[in-house]
């Protein structure tokens, strides 16, 4: 092996997305309209979800004052209408910092994209009918991120959000099993550095995957059980 193969260069990229998946998340406006947003800055402990979001963003300010919203995921297949929701907000007017970027307003983003809106079990938004996964959640803490930067400061938030509902398109369950995701199945949209990729195959056999899932189960999901539907 050749080390100067193995060296490493420092560089000051602009961003740091190595590579997550695709999130569109719904929430509800003002007015009570479906609000769809893609996003790529989020994480899941469990049956909680981190949510990275500009604060100003239509998006935080929704779920900042609903409390709400539902994390739906794209497959692959879905890149195109994903795309077609870029550079565009809900926000009226644009916020300036978005204008310089190009953004637009788009009032209805389900037609934007392509989409059908089907009504949500526990909360308010809708979920999106063509996501194989679709989680329904509620806000349970928001946390200021670069807080101590003055010139950063109430610019980004990580909204935590608890997951009170999953529902999957049949295609992505392991056969026979009422719980588990078939992850040979399931194709995620993953966003790189802002261009949109899918997965290749499993590239080597995970000891991780030995435990059995059911011993990750938390009282989340005991939770999520007693939540009544809205109807």
């Amino acid at each position: 092996m050749k080390t100067e193969t193995l060296a490493h260069t420092a560089i000051e990229p602009g961003i740091l997305y190595f590579g997550t998946p695709v999130v569109l998340i719904s929430s509800e406006n003002e007015d009570g309209s479906a609000n769809l947003a893609p996003m790529s800055s989020a994480f899941w402990l469990g049956w909680r979800a981190m949510l990275g979001l500009g604060a100003r963003s239509k998006t935080a300010q929704n779920l900042l004052r609903t409390r709400e919203c539902v994390l739906n995921l794209p497959s692959d297949a879905l890149a195109a209408a994903v795309d077609r929701l870029a550079l565009t907000t809900g926000s009226d007017p644009v916020p300036p910092g978005k204008v310089s970027r190009g953004y637009f307003h788009v009032a209805d983003k389900f037609s934007r994209a392509g989409l059908t809106p089907v009504a949500s079990e526990t909360v308010s938004p809708p979920r999106v009918a063509e996501c194989p996964v679709a989680m329904e959640a509620v806000v349970e803490a928001v946390h200021p991120v670069a807080d101590e930067d003055p010139s950063q400061r109430g610019g980004i938030v990580a909204i935590e959000v608890r997951v009170q509902r999953v529902f999957v398109h049949e295609e992505v369950r392991v056969p026979g099993s009422p719980d588990r995701i078939d992850p040979d199945a399931w194709r995620p949209l993953i966003m790189s550095f802002q261009k949109l990729y899918g997965l290749g195959s499993q590239v080597h056999p995970s000891t991780l995957a030995r435990i059995p899932e059911r011993l990750y189960r938390g009282p989340d999901i005991d939770r999520a059980r007693g939540v009544s539907s809205l109807g």
